[in-house]
């Protein structure tokens, strides 16, 4: 039941947190969506007398926090977290000798995805909604080491926040750029902090430093790009607003180019002071699911997203998520 953690300090320092986990003091598990509130109570009351918790809330838990967010029942746990005394250093290899192989194929055929775009064309048209964040599934076999494929995609993707959480049952690799938040919740009577980047707007990397600063300051440039960006960033503020003090939700950084290995991401920073007695499962009910992975309005977006695509989940770690 190995955990690993590589996230970058969400600030741009070097503080990233990297390392290991094993062998889980106790484990929480949600199989229903009246267990999800309680074991974010749990994992918040064991951080704060010093365990380490790590682990994952499915997407499919969002009805937890608002029954009119729309969503498939699953099979597995909708949260999973594992309660460790400490943490490890990262290991010193994580690759394996052991040939791994990955074959993926494309579940959605064009005629689907096409019918697809149709459907969500027609339902801006009518207003339903004005952005959605549809995803094509895919699906594969393997064979080889779960931990040896998670070494290869970090290579393919070396910054952002990933994680390797084998829950004993099921391994699960992420390698995603994206911060959902980072909150650090304040003393008792004290405002606490938070930190959500949503990232929206995609170009492709050049094939010189002259092209990807072209390719760079187009997309930055482009009105379809800043539109997307500023949909969700408006989503964001209004959801921190929530849990925020009066008047104190900003936006410090607006359509900001990051680079990656093979595309350009445009993001934005939302911030805010969140009020003094503000708990994680409030944090939750307020940016649950986020809404770069929805769209916007969340609930009339995950509403249609329902009849189109299966799910995703995002990795958590209290208390800096």
């Amino acid at each position: 039941m190995q955990v690993l953690i590589d996230f970058c300090d969400p600030h741009g320092g070097p503080a990233a947190l990297r390392c290991a986990f094993d062998a889980p003091q106790q484990t929480l598990v949600a199989h229903t969506l009246a267990e999800v509130k309680p074991l974010l109570d749990q994992v918040e009351a064991l951080s704060q007398q010093g365990y380490w918790c790590v682990g994952y809330v499915c997407y499919e838990a969002a009805p937890a926090f608002d029954a009119a967010l729309a969503v498939h029942q699953v099979d597995g746990p909708l949260a999973w977290f594992g309660v460790y005394p400490q943490a490890l250093p990262w290991p010193d290899d994580t690759s394996s000798k052991e040939t791994t192989q990955v074959t993926w194929h494309n579940t959605l055929s064009r005629a689907d995805f096409d019918a697809r775009m149709a459907h969500i064309h027609q339902a801006i048209a009518a207003g339903e909604f004005y952005q959605v964040n549809t995803t094509a599934p895919l699906s594969g076999a393997f064979t080889g080491s779960p931990l040896e494929l998670f070494s290869r995609l970090q290579r393919a993707q070396p910054q952002g926040y990933a994680a390797y959480i084998d829950t004993g049952v099921e391994q699960i690799l992420s390698v995603s750029p994206e911060l959902f938040f980072n909150w650090q919740p304040g003393l008792v009577g004290h405002s606490g902090q938070i930190l959500t980047r949503p990232m929206k707007g995609t170009a492709p990397r050049g094939n010189s430093p002259a092209e990807d600063a072209a390719l760079a300051q187009a997309m930055r440039a482009s009105p379809k790009e800043r539109a997307e960006n500023v949909m969700i960033v408006d989503l964001l503020r209004n959801d921190v607003s929530r849990i925020a003090e009066p008047f104190s939700v900003q936006v410090p950084e607006l359509f900001k180019v990051q680079t990656l290995p093979t595309v350009f991401q445009m993001v934005s920073d939302v911030t805010a002071r969140t009020r003094p007695g503000i708990r994680l499962t409030e944090v939750f009910a307020a940016l649950f699911p986020c809404g770069s992975i929805t769209g916007a309005p969340k609930v009339q977006a995950m509403r249609s997203l329902k009849t189109l695509e299966p799910w995703c989940a995002p990795v958590a770690m209290p208390p800096s998520m």
